[in-house]
C-alpha cells in the first residue's frame, strides 16, 4: 500500500506553530532551530500540494483555511500518539520524575532536602528541567512544576494545584543591623530592600506588626535570591518567605529582628496536568514534597 500521510516530524512542527502562532516559540518547544521548523512546514506544504498552510503576518502567522482543516483533522491523533509513546516510555522507565522549580526555591529549600529523599527512595531519579517564567504548562518534558501563585491570574483549567509553602513573609537582616531595632516601627527608618514584583510586601508586614505606614522602599530586586544575598551583604532589611532563609537563620548569617510573619496571599504550589496516566514515582515525590512543607509549617 502506498503511504500518503506526511511524516510525524512535519506534523509536529506544523502543530507547534499552530499552538504558538509563530516559528520561534515552536522551535523552542521542539528544541530545534527556527529554520528547521520552517523547512518542516515547507516540506509538509509541498507534500500536500495544496498551497500554503500559514499566512505570514508582522506579528506572527495565521492559519489559512487549508491549515485550519489540517489541524482539525490531525491534532487529536498526533497528540494521542504522543501520549501513547509517553505512557509506554514511562512503563519502561517508571522511576524518573521531571521537575521544573522556581530557582530560588530550588536552591534554598529543595536542594538541601533532596539527599534525604534520594536516600529514602534510591529507585526514583528526580531530574530538574529548565524553569520558564512565562510557563503555560503545556510542556511534555515536565511531570511536576513548583510555581508561585500568580497575582490576578487563574491557574489553567488543565492544571491541578496543591499549596506547598512560602505564603508567610518574615523580615531579615544581618545581626549587626538588627541591634538598632527595638520595636517594629524602627524599621520604617531602615533601608528597606524589596521585591520589584511585590512592592506591597513591606506595607503588609508593617500593618501586621502594628505599625501601619506607607514605607519608603530602597533598592529593588526582581529575584528573591538577589534579595537574600543583598540582605546578607548588609545592604538593608528584606522581607522574604521564611522557608527561603532557613539555612541563613540557622548559621546566623541573617536574623529576624522581630518574630512577626505576615501572609502575602501567594506562596508556592505543586502543579501537574489533570489528564495524565497514573505515575507512582511522581505521586510519591509530590507527597514527599508536601510532607516536607507540612513539617516546616509545623
Amino acid at each position: 500500500m502506498k503511504i500518503h500521510s506526511p511524516s510525524l516530524v512535519e506534523l509536529h512542527a506544523f502543530l507547534a506553530v499552530c499552538r504558538h502562532g509563530g516559528f520561534r516559540r515552536a522551535a523552542e518547544e521542539l528544541c530545534v532551530t527556527q529554520a528547521a521548523v520552517s523547512r518542516a512546514v515547507q516540506r509538509l506544504e509541498e507534500h500536500l500540494a495544496g498551497g500554503r498552510l500559514f499566512e505570514r503576518l508582522p506579528s506572527g502567522v495565521a492559519l489559512t483555511p487549508r491549515g485550519v482543516q489540517l489541524r482539525k483533522l490531525t491534532e487529536r491523533h498526533v497528540l494521542a500518539l504522543e501520549a501513547a509513546a509517553e505512557t509506554l516510555g514511562r512503563e519502561a522507565q517508571p522511576q524518573r520524575v521531571r521537575l521544573s522549580v522556581i530557582p530560588t526555591l530550588g536552591i534554598q529549600w529543595l536542594m538541601p532536602r533532596l539527599p534525604a529523599f534520594n536516600e529514602r527512595h534510591p529507585e526514583i531519579n528526580v531530574e530538574l528541567r529548565q524553569f520558564k517564567h512565562d510557563e503555560d504548562f503545556t510542556r511534555d518534558d515536565v511531570d511536576l512544576w513548583i510555581e508561585v501563585k500568580r497575582p490576578r491570574r487563574r491557574w489553567p483549567d488543565h492544571i491541578q494545584t496543591r499549596y506547598l509553602l512560602g505564603e508567610e513573609l518574615v523580615p531579615v537582616c544581618t545581626p549587626r543591623l538588627s541591634r538598632g531595632f527595638r520595636r517594629p516601627a524602627d524599621l520604617q527608618a531602615a533601608t528597606l530592600l524589596h521585591h520589584t514584583n511585590f512592592p506591597d510586601n513591606w506595607q503588609r508586614w508593617f500593618a501586621k506588626a502594628g505599625a501601619p505606614c506607607t514605607p519608603r522602599l530602597a533598592a529593588g530586586f526582581d529575584l528573591t535570591m538577589h534579595l537574600i544575598v543583598a540582605a546578607k551583604a548588609g545592604m538593608g532589611v528584606a522581607v522574604v518567605p521564611g522557608c527561603l532563609v532557613e539555612r541563613e537563620l540557622l548559621l546566623g548569617e541573617l536574623v529576624m529582628p522581630f518574630d512577626i510573619d505576615v501572609s502575602c496571599g501567594r506562596g508556592y504550589f505543586i502543579c501537574s496536568k489533570r489528564d495524565t496516566p497514573d505515575f507512582a514515582a511522581r505521586d510519591r515525590f509530590a507527597q514527599w514534597l508536601a510532607n516536607q512543607a507540612g513539617g516546616d509549617r509545623g
